[in-house]
């Protein structure tokens, strides 16, 4: 993408305007400093800016690191595999990416100094794996294992999503369809009940007063409801309506425990694997903090004070809450192991499994639960509209 930085540079008077190559605001601000420019402003430029909404492919960081092992563990040097890497890559973002990393280690930097110089490629985590994995030598294992980690998070992730999706298409045909009826239907209905005398049910003489609303005044029932779905839409993909409705949704006393369990899980995952790659307990824990909810993130704080001060691991979590009666007794047998790396790796397959329990659960309720409400508030729709007929008919007896 290419950005305009606004800058100036001692050598030269006034500010001029650069035109930069590159992934991320980030890595431009980089490029102009690197040629001794002080950066006051970064911005997309040219039709970028217009049209800002496109994005640059995503590194593959899994692809990235599965191809790197292979190369490493077939006896290519570090530089080699890159430089193997760099000349088969055919997506411009991806190769300048890895041709950033080269020009680094060319001047000297190790692999975790250069992957820290592209932070919208590379997450902090896949940093810290490999700077400590650089004390030992073994880069391809810290690699590997940081596969494996992000594989796990992701069959979670893909469980959750895929019990979601037969629930959505339900909603949105029974959506549809209400509309439907809504929409079209029930204005055709009303036309026909203009001259029908006879008192009718409360409910029926609603439907029908919506259909001569849709008579009148279609246009604007429409415009309107077409405004509400695209405010809807914007809003969903503001992620301050996103944070707010998942609040809420963790919020639920049904959903608060599981939602719990699900953010344990990728804590415990996340800081098995850096205890295990030799990153200090106190050091991983900080790193570890985003991937809790704000509720959370106050408590571990709380408690990593409490483990610098000398607490053992597991009354420090106990103490915040920030585990369970099975997890705590795991983190004891870990303790007197010396094997907390693995024991937080198995507490939290111990957690995925509940999970995945409760989703199978969820699943099987849910679906005939919705596709009953679905089929009473269709059916009550089509009885309404019918019920004037079955007056008319008693009438004429």
């Amino acid at each position: 993408m290419r950005f305009e930085v606004r800058a100036f540079h001692y050598a030269h008077p006034g500010i001029v305007a650069l035109h930069v190559e590159a992934i991320t605001p980030e890595e431009a601000r980089s490029q102009a400093e690197e040629q001794g420019y002080q950066v006051l402003r970064v911005q997309t430029g040219g039709l970028a800016r217009v049209f800002a909404f496109t994005r640059s492919q995503p590194f593959p960081v899994v692809l990235f690191s599965q191809e790197l092992v292979a190369l490493l563990r077939a006896g290519l040097s570090l530089m080699e595999s890159l430089e193997t890497l760099a000349e088969k890559e055919r997506h411009p973002d991806v190769s300048r990416v890895l041709q950033g990393l080269l020009t680094k280690l060319r001047e000297g930097q190790t692999l975790s100094a250069a992957l820290e110089r592209f932070p919208s490629s590379f997450p902090s985590l896949y940093v810290a794996t490999v700077r400590a994995s650089e004390r030992t030598g073994d880069v391809a294992e810290a690699l590997t294992r940081y596969v494996v980690y992000h594989g796990q998070l992701d069959s979670v992730r893909k469980k959750l999503v895929s019990a979601s999706i037969y629930p959505l298409v339900l909603l949105g045909v029974g959506g549809l369809v209400m509309l439907f009826l809504l929409l079209y239907v029930v204005p055709k209905f009303s036309r026909l009940y203009e001259d029908v005398r006879g008192e009718l049910p409360l409910m029926s003489q609603l439907l029908l007063e919506w259909g001569r609303l849709l008579e009148r005044h279609g246009s604007e029932v429409m415009a309107g409801i077409a405004a509400s779905l695209l405010a809807a839409l914007y809003a969903a993909t503001r992620r301050s309506v996103r944070d707010w409705v998942t609040d809420r949704v963790r919020a639920l006393p049904a959903l608060r425990d599981r939602f719990l369990v699900y953010d344990l899980a990728r804590f415990y995952r996340t800081l098995g694997m850096l205890l295990r790659g030799g990153t200090p307990a106190v050091q991983a824990l900080g790193m570890t903090t985003n991937l809790l909810p704000l509720s959370l993130r106050t408590k571990l704080t709380l408690a990593t004070g409490a483990i610098r001060e000398g607490q053992s691991f597991s009354t420090s979590m106990e103490r915040y809450d920030l585990t369970t009666p099975v997890a705590l007794r795991m983190l004891r047998v870990g303790e007197r192991s010396g094997q907390m790396g693995d024991m937080m790796e198995r507490i939290a397959g111990f957690y995925d499994e509940e999970i995945a329990r409760w989703v199978d659960w969820m699943s099987r309720l849910i679906e005939p639960v919705l596709m009953t409400v679905i089929g009473v508030v269709i059916g009550t729709i089509v009885v309404l509209m019918y019920f004037p007929i079955f007056e008319l008919a008693g009438s004429l007896q």
